[in-house]
């Protein structure tokens, strides 16, 4: 049994671990937002070292920040994959480079990350998209990222 259908084999944060990863999720994002707005040229990797070497992301951040991007980059043709057919009338590439980035990020903790429950994941996605989305953002997050985990991808 994967620790996704174990939640309670799922490591408790205390509350100084989950304020990190909520904002190395917003870092991600952002550095996200950065590639993406580039043309997407070099990695998400690349977009890091850039980034780190403008900004400061506190060193205790840095490692969530880095397996989000590093996952992203190994695995976005997947990704964008089944986020795609998660979508209801909707083309991916027409999303807003916010929500796409938002999705992205909430779909790779649902499929790559056995050490966030599916629930915190699409929580969490949906906590980016109100701080960084659009009014309807919020809401077209959770029902992608629900959509995705309902037909069983984030258990495969």
């Amino acid at each position: 049994m994967n620790s996704l259908e174990d939640p309670v084999s799922q490591p408790r944060l205390d509350r100084r671990e989950r304020i990190d990863r909520a904002r190395a999720r917003a870092w991600a994002l952002q550095i996200h937002y950065r590639w993406e707005s580039g043309g997407r040229e070099g990695s998400l990797r690349d977009a890091l070292v850039e980034t780190t070497g403008t900004r400061r992301i506190a060193p205790r951040r840095l490692p969530f920040v880095r397996a989000l991007l590093v996952n992203m980059d190994e695995h976005l043709p997947e990704i964008d994959r089944a986020l795609a057919d998660a979508l209801d009338n909707w083309s991916f590439e027409r999303l807003s480079v916010i929500d796409r980035g938002v999705l992205r990020i909430g779909a790779v903790e649902l499929l790559y990350s056995d050490d966030v429950p599916p629930k915190v994941a699409i929580q969490e996605a949906i906590r980016l998209a109100e701080a960084y989305g659009g009014n309807e953002s919020p809401r077209f997050v959770n029902g992608v990222l629900d959509a995705l985990y309902k037909r069983g991808v984030a258990g495969a």
